[in-house]
């Protein structure tokens, strides 16, 4: 069907406006009563905050997320377009969206008088009615609202208090559409105060000229609950306009962690690279050992974005491991490409005081061992590895490498009494294990009673140490990679 051009056959095809939010609260309807997904992609929010925005969108609220970073606030924002109409009728040549029924601007006006039913119709995508701002101590009047244009007002032949000589800012542009804005409590109390006026009044004062702005548009923010008494804080006027305040929160379990990490991380690359489940918990781990580590500063957060780079590192680790070793095989994820990982984890941390007396590569390391020690708890217990830490109490010693193939590396494993048929019967391999993911497996017990101070590892391998009385799990750290650098078994 052929879209009307021209403003009388806008009104011939029965076309009747409606308000932005009135346009988001049918679509929200529609698409509950159909059964139908409202933000795909978004996990572990089911429950909890698509709820609230979807009582916000009903109740034609404008809404701030409230949340800490990584939280996926930017992403539900720019989903809400999905939502809008493919669709809208514009005035022709409109800066602002002018409904050709009920035109807003000075020009949208003119343009009606002038031609009547004649007056040209354009169409504007759902996408070009979705308008994104970053708040920023330097963002101005002019950039959010408008500001007099001298050079259009010469070139019109207009005095600058016209209403034409006005170049509009983002939010005018977004009439009729959504304007987000991030990071709200950076933009300064006076750029604020007229976010407020025009989402009250509809008026706003551009160089001391009043102009009437009553603009059709849903107003949405995000916030970090940090930056109310940091680096700034939401005005009260402000916050008493905003209908709906809705928490974010990061992933309550391991398992949705892991889900939005693997949807969310870079992992199909050109030459397959396998990852067993339990590694990828591990590496989800460490962000929730993260977030409640006192070393941490719990009130930035640990964003979501830590597992994700620490996955597409690893992964790159073990790809470069397989282009290396040469054998055709594709490589699996094992414990050192988790350590070599380390420059994802370290730059994602802010530090406390604690923390930054020991080092963030210290800290993240600590973290990678503490999240080795739950995994290991999730599939092993203490006691059924008793032979294995009476091995190395007894003066038993291995000493493996990195880049030794899988078959040397199990035949190292096999002199540890009970090491392998641990792994074996746990729920911890697949159904068809291959000898890479035993071997992944093995590493991360032995790893995991390290951290547990059942044994305990120094520079030279596994060994024990005969002047302590403590069983002893020596790992060589070094190599390229920075993790756990094995040599050739001593049998």
């Amino acid at each position: 069907m052929e879209r009307p051009t021209t403003l009388g056959d806008l009104k011939a095809s029965g076309y009747r406006s409606r308000s932005v939010r009135e346009e988001l609260r049918r679509a929200v309807i529609g698409r509950l009563e159909a059964g139908e997904e409202l933000f795909p992609g978004i996990v572990g929010y089911e429950d909890t905050v698509i709820p609230q925005i979807v009582n916000a969108v009903l109740s034609q609220h404008h809404f701030i997320l409230l949340g800490l970073r990584g939280q996926a606030k930017s992403r539900i924002l720019r989903g809400l377009v999905e939502l809008l109409d493919e669709r809208l009728p514009i005035l022709e040549g409109s800066e602002v969206n002018d409904d050709p029924l009920a035109p807003l601007s000075r020009y949208g006006r003119t343009l009606v008088e002038e031609h009547g039913d004649d007056a040209p119709i354009a169409w504007v995508d759902r996408d070009r009615r979705y308008v994104e701002k970053l708040a920023t101590p330097d963002v101005t009047i002019a950039d959010i609202i408008g500001d007099l244009d001298p050079i259009r007002a010469a070139r019109g032949g207009h005095v600058l208090s016209d209403e034409l000589a006005i170049h509009y800012g983002l939010l005018p542009r977004a009439n009729r559409g959504i304007f987000a804005l991030n990071e709200l409590p950076d933009l300064s109390g006076k750029i604020q105060v007229a976010l407020f006026n025009v989402m009250q009044e509809g008026d706003v004062q551009i160089k001391g000229f009043p102009v009437r702005l009553p603009l059709d548009v849903l107003l949405v923010f995000t916030a970090n609950p940090e930056d109310y008494t940091a680096r700034g804080k939401i005005i009260t006027p402000l916050k008493d306009r905003v209908g709906s305040e809705i928490i974010t929160h990061y992933p309550r379990d391991v398992d949705l962690g892991t889900r939005i990490t693997e949807q969310e991380a870079w992992v199909e690359r050109d030459r397959e690279v396998r990852r067993p489940r339990f590694v990828s918990e591990l590496i989800e781990r460490i962000a929730f050992v993260a977030r409640d580590d006192k070393r941490v500063d719990q009130r930035s957060g640990v964003s979501q974005r830590l597992p994700i780079t620490v996955l597409e590192n690893a992964v790159s680790n073990a790809e470069r491991r397989g282009l290396i070793g040469g054998n055709g095989t594709a490589p699996t994820l094992r414990l050192a490409d988790i350590y070599a990982a380390l420059p994802a984890i370290t730059g994602k941390l802010e530090l406390e005081y604690e923390g930054e007396l020991q080092g963030a590569d210290q800290v993240a390391r600590d973290l990678i061992a503490r999240a080795c020690a739950e995994t290991f708890d999730q599939f092993f217990s203490e006691e059924a590895a008793d032979p294995i830490v009476e091995y190395f109490d007894r003066g038993g010693a291995l000493k493996i490498s990195e880049a030794a193939s899988e078959a040397t590396m199990l035949k190292g494993f096999e002199t540890v009494p009970g090491l392998l048929p641990l792994v074996d019967t746990s729920h911890v391999l697949s159904a068809e294990p291959t000898d890479a993911e035993r071997v992944a497996a093995c590493e991360l017990v032995l790893e995991g009673l390290h951290a547990k101070r059942r044994i305990s590892r120094s520079d030279t391998g596994y060994a024990r140490r005969k002047q302590r009385r403590k069983p002893h799990f020596d790992a060589d750290f070094g190599g390229p990679t920075g993790g756990p650098n094995f040599e050739e078994p001593l049998l």
